[in-house]
């Protein structure tokens, strides 16, 4: 049986990779990449020339199994996206449920994610948190946003750039323009930057200054809940 590794990459500075990933794609002998051109460019600047196979989310439920057949011959595989901790709002879970189903050891790296900088320094409780991920770009999202009202936990949403104002709209809507918020944009990059401060207020800044870069928003959680 081979071993199945899933590898966190930068989401932004590439000095944010470990030793050990570094270590463990030079050591793989197929690496499964959301973009295989992304990821390209990634292992070149780190001189790994392994085998890459594309893997993402339209074509993993026809891949997974080839790729299960190659972990139990032994194989070593390595799976990374674009950026960040594969399957949380990336490719990932699936290839690891059909290889523990399959008996073959899964291996997570520590590493890279977005939401975990964002929800730190957002300056609300981090000791209780709820990961939303990505919202329903139309269906359901009202729902979803609904059925987080009384939430008392801290909330954390992921969300386009052309996107921004929508999400903290309907989260003035539903939680008040009062609730305490922190938008986190371009995580570990050159223009990193977080705007925090009521919905109301940091719904204003982004009417007025066009939201540009990959955003984590953090919510903070009804009171008293």
């Amino acid at each position: 049986m081979g071993t199945l590794y899933l590898v966190p990459t930068p989401v932004g500075n590439l000095e944010d990779i470990t030793a050990r990933a570094l270590r463990i794609l030079r050591e793989a002998d197929l690496i499964l990449a959301e973009d295989t051109r992304t990821s390209g460019l990634l292992l070149k600047h780190f001189d790994i020339r392994n085998a890459m196979l594309s893997y993402h989310k339209f074509n993993e439920h026809q891949t997974v199994e080839r790729v299960v057949d190659r972990l139990r011959a032994g194989e070593t595989i390595a799976v990374i996206s674009d950026a960040g901790t594969p399957g949380i709002s990336d490719p990932g879970f699936l290839v690891a449920r059909e290889a523990i189903r399959a008996g073959i050891e899964v291996v997570t790296l520590p590493g890279a994610t977005a939401f975990v900088p964002a929800l730190v320094s957002s300056g609300l409780p981090c000791d209780r948190f709820c990961f939303e991920g990505f919202l329903p770009q139309k269906k359901g999202r009202q729902t979803r946003i609904e059925a987080l009202r009384e939430e008392g936990r801290t909330m954390i949403f992921y969300e386009s750039p052309h996107r921004v104002v929508k999400a903290l709209t309907q989260f003035v809507e539903v939680f008040g323009p009062d609730r305490p918020v922190s938008v986190c944009r371009e995580i570990s990059k050159v223009h990193e930057e977080s705007v925090r401060g009521t919905l109301a207020e940091v719904l204003a800044h982004f009417q007025e200054t066009e939201p540009r870069g990959e955003f984590v928003i953090v919510v903070g959680g009804a009171e008293g809940k």
